[in-house]
């Protein structure tokens, strides 16, 4: 049934009488004037003569909603009945804009309705945001209609300039017939785009609502889970390039859901099975459904995804067929969305345009640096053209270099390892998905037991907990824990190999499952044939490859694996490997690629290294996209082998030009030798001769060039034996600025240092970590008492009360005294550090009976309307109501500080005076 048109019903009867009311009548003697109008002096709703008030304005407009809503016959509403009101709110707020337009009648006749509108909705940006989809169109449609008459209007006024009335008038009188009788006849582009929206989401919510749980098992089990049950809340942490300088509210990290709190252009950097594509999918299923409960519960962070219409693009997909990236009208095309032709000519500009787009772009490190760099630029356009969307690009760390769209606002945000709760999250999440799908008693008591047995040994054995530190790791241990009756490897490749054994052989000659297409092979034909086309992703720069490609290069393998080739042609064996082999998947019709980028690089080595391209490694060593296969080759080669390797890179960097990359060449060497399962004492030597000169850095300035380089630096920095307390303080310097839960257990053991700045780090450097899990690691530990704990939120608050309270506190702006007595346990406190606008009076001090030493930061008071900071006085502390603390001693303030009521004090307490920059730790 055809929705009916709902402007269509505004003729010229219904809506001049209002429109009129919008405006000042002429009063008497009004004539004729050689000069334009402003418009701000014509409403009737603004000034002192004004003769219609914000709530006669307000019936005005729900009156226009009713009449072009009302049913009129057969057909839809264009928005639900709960809406109408929330139209007409938004179209009184934009329509009171007509008294703030600088803008002269003829001007604005001059421009035209269109032009009109656009100027009255940026004046009032906000007046549509909490609207869904269809009712901002229907305030939009109606917004431009009622912007026909209004300029109508002007033109029918004795006082509209004498030689623009013909023209402009006999235009408006043809606009507005025209107006007329199209809206009688043509369906409204709204209707159209909000009808396709609708299917739009539905499909989004279906297709990005499964995960993959790896290796799951049990008889009849399904391969995919609902997001609902299986997704697990990542934490993420912002990039910053200093210690000493973060930026202001974003030191502390936050849930990778709630990226778009108070920003709209994230780059998301993560680890290889870290999460990152399965929180796109969640963003997209989030703004797919439109939950307005959920998504507008007053400030909640899930608001920006309110209204908004999500685009997954992978890169992967964007660039199968060439290096060309699509204009927003080719996005479903480019991706293969069943949808793409059914789109309304022109819906994703309008889309875009009106800055409602959710752009998600996946994989960056997926395409060979020349795409990436195309990519760029290609956001760049897209961002200029199209403003006011949220824009999310994902990344692997290293693929590009920090702040690579700074110039683009993008805030840099890397997801954090799994913390020990997320662990034990995953871990429980992933055996009640066993569980409910066990045909048996008997089954769920041993998915209980698994459960019980694998949380203890993740927790007690280090070995294991380094590897679980990501969603895919930890899918796949605990698989192999289930797979293997407790069983579990310890060592990445070992862990590797009994992954490939169980998706390979084992899951289906277990479930006694033949084979529906009458291939039979075994593990080691299919790895193979699989290691092959791993290595040609990777020479190729690519995450994906059509069928053909695909085809070719297990056609050319075949010869040498005669059991694969005496059962089928390249063809059947390829279609049996995607569709048995539990490593492949079709993301797109005609295309493929591996279920996760892990298995591609380690399989990809074993294929370099049996072909004997270790030069080809050598000369790719210092490209990001290759540092998981260096490392695997290093596992997968022969002794002698595996020697000339490492050294080879090592000599590379030697006769590098750029130190950069000497220490990068140098640092990836090192990180593979650990890798290696045999190597002479002599290569080892050699190598560590040259990370010895790196490592621990020597200057705050190596520190930071460590921490660029990322995971490879922190796997090699070492513990605090044998270093200079300088040399102790460098190296947890780059392990705070690499970040993450794998840094933890390298900060941990400078926990009980004695050198007070090397505390002192640790005891400020929590802000970049998971609060629980970095108090737990390192705070706990810490033995010196002569540092300062900064905290900065009620959560670190608590976390500190749970363990011993320091004796030195120092609290950031945002807390209050309220949130420090009800928090801080008063029985260690000594020393506390606060703003001295924290509190008109102190006599709440007096809770904390030990505390002797006081320091009162300078206050931060907001800047006076239309005076610059400097201008505002700075105010004066009153320290009477410190008297009432018996056990006070030393009162520190700044130099210049204003202070009242220190007459009160007595003799023992001494108000000791410092500058700025001697204000220390």
């Amino acid at each position: 049934m055809d929705p009916t048109v709902p402007t269509a019903r505004l003729a010229s009867s219904v809506v001049v009488p209002l429109v009129k009311k919008l405006f000042q009548q002429d009063g008497p003697g009004a004539g004729l004037v050689d000069r334009p109008v402003r418009i701000s002096s014509l409403v009737s709703f603004r000034g002192e003569k004004r003769t219609l008030s914000e709530q006669d304005l307000h019936k005005l407009t729900a009156t226009l909603v009713r009449r072009a809503v009302e049913p009129a016959g057969p057909g839809e509403r264009p928005v639900p009945i709960g809406e109408d009101a929330s139209v007409a709110l938004a179209l009184a707020r934009t329509l009171y804009s007509l008294g703030d337009l600088d803008m002269e009648d003829v001007q604005a006749v001059r421009f035209g309705p269109q032009a009109l509108a656009r100027a009255m909705r940026s004046v009032e940006p906000n007046a549509t945001r909490h609207l869904s989809a269809a009712a901002a169109n229907l305030h939009d449609a109606l917004l431009e209609t009622a912007c026909v008459y209004i300029l109508h209007f002007f033109t029918q006024r004795s006082t509209f300039v004498p030689r623009t009335l013909v023209q402009h008038s006999q235009a408006l009188a043809d606009s507005l017939a025209r107006t007329d009788e199209l809206l009688r006849r043509v369906p409204s582009q709204f209707t159209q785009d909000a009808l396709f929206e609708a299917r739009y989401a539905a499909h989004i919510a279906h297709k990005h609502n499964m995960l993959t749980i790896y290796g799951i098992d049990l008889t009849n089990s399904p391969e995919q889970w609902p997001l609902d049950a299986a997704y697990l809340s990542l934490e993420a942490g912002f990039a910053h390039e200093s210690r000493r300088a973060p930026i202001r509210g974003e030191h502390a990290t936050i849930r990778a859901e709630h990226a778009f709190h108070g920003r709209d252009r994230v780059l998301l950097r993560g680890e290889a099975g870290s999460g990152k594509t399965t929180l796109v999918q969640w963003m997209a299923v989030t703004a797919a459904r439109q939950d307005r409960a959920i998504l507008r519960e007053g400030g909640s962070p899930l608001a920006p995804f309110a209204d908004r219409v999500p685009f997954v693009l992978p890169i992967r997909s964007l660039t199968r067929q060439d290096d060309d990236l699509p204009t927003p009208d080719h996005f479903l095309s480019r991706i293969r969305s069943p949808l793409a032709a059914a789109q309304p000519p022109g819906w994703t500009d309008r889309v875009l345009a009106a800055g409602r787009g959710l752009i998600l772009i996946d994989g960056i490190d997926e395409t060979p640096e020349k795409v990436r760099e195309r990519t760029r630029r290609w956001l760049q356009d897209l961002i200029t053209v199209y403003p006011g969307n949220l824009w999310l690009v994902t990344s692997r760390p290293s693929a590009v270099r920090p702040r690579w769209l700074a110039a683009e606002t993008f805030a840099e945000l890397s997801l954090a390892p799994m913390s020990r709760s997320g662990v034990d999250s995953f871990i429980h999440r992933w055996h009640n998905a066993a569980r409910s799908v066990s045909e048996s008693d008997e089954q769920r008591e041993q998915l209980d037991m698994y459960e019980t047995s694998l949380g203890a040994a993740v927790r007690s054995k280090n070995d294991l907990a380094r590897l679980a530190t990501n969603p895919l790791m930890c899918g796949l241990i605990c698989a192999l824990h289930c797979d293997r009756r407790g069983y579990l490897p310890h060592a990445r490749k070992e862990l590797y190999e009994a992954a490939l054994s169980m998706l390979l052989s084992r899951r289906d000659r277990e479930r006694d499952m033949a084979s529906p297409d009458g291939v039979e092979l075994t593990e080691e034909p299919k790895i193979r044939l699989l290691q092959r086309l791993a290595y040609k992703f990777i020479l190729n720069g690519k995450a994906e490859l059509d069928y053909s490609h695909a085809e070719r290069i297990i056609a050319d393998t075949l010869p040498g694996v005669p059991v694969a080739a005496a059962q089928g042609d390249a063809s059947t064996i390829f279609r049996h490997l995607l569709l048995r082999s539990g490593l492949l998947r079709e993301p797109a019709d005609g295309s493929i690629d591996f279920i996760h980028r892990t298995f591609q690089d380690y399989l990809g080595a074993k294929a370099a290294v049996e072909e004997g391209d270790i030069s080809l490694l050598v000369l790719r060593a210092a490209e990001t996209q290759w540092e998981d296969v260096i490392r695997m080759a290093a596992a997968h080669a022969r002794p002698a082998e595996c020697a000339e390797f490492l050294l080879d890179i090592a000599r590379r960097g030697d006769s590098s030009n750029s130190g950069y990359r000497r220490t990068q060449l140098h640092l990836v060497a090192a990180a593979a030798m650990e890798h290696a399962t045999e190597l002479q004492p002599r290569v080892r030597a050699e190598i560590k001769e040259r990370t010895a000169a790196l490592i621990p850095p020597k200057t705050s300035a190596e520190a930071k060039d460590l921490a660029g380089i990322g995971s490879v630096a922190l796997e090699l920095l070492p513990g605090p034996h044998g270093l200079t307390d300088e040399q102790c303080l460098l190296t947890v310097e780059t392990a705070v600025l690499i970040g993450g839960e794998a840094a933890l257990p390298l900060l941990s053991q400078y926990r009980d240092h004695p050198a007070v700045p090397v505390q002192q780090l640790l005891s400020t450097a929590w802000h970049r970590f998971d609060t629980r899990a970095y108090a737990e690691s390192v705070l706990a530990g810490l033995t010196e008492d002569e540092v300062y704990y900064e905290v900065t939120s009620q959560d670190e608050l608590t976390t500190l009360r749970e363990l011993a309270t320091p004796s030195r506190l120092r609290v950031a702006d945002g807390l209050t005294s309220a949130d420090l007595v009800r928090h801080v346990r008063p029985g260690r406190l000594t020393h506390l550090w606060v703003p001295g606008s924290m509190s008109a009076t102190w006599f709440w001090l007096s809770g904390f009976p030990l505390l002797h030493t006081l320091t009162l930061a300078p206050g931060r008071p907001e800047p006076a309307p239309g005076l610059p900071v400097p201008g505002v006085p700075v105010p004066t502390l009153d320290l009477s109501s410190l008297a009432a603390h018996p056990a006070l001693r030393t009162v520190r303030v700044v130099v210049d500080q204003p202070l009242a009521g220190t007459e009160h004090l007595a003799g023992t307490v001494e108000v000791v005076e410092v500058r700025q920059t001697e204000l220390t730790w």
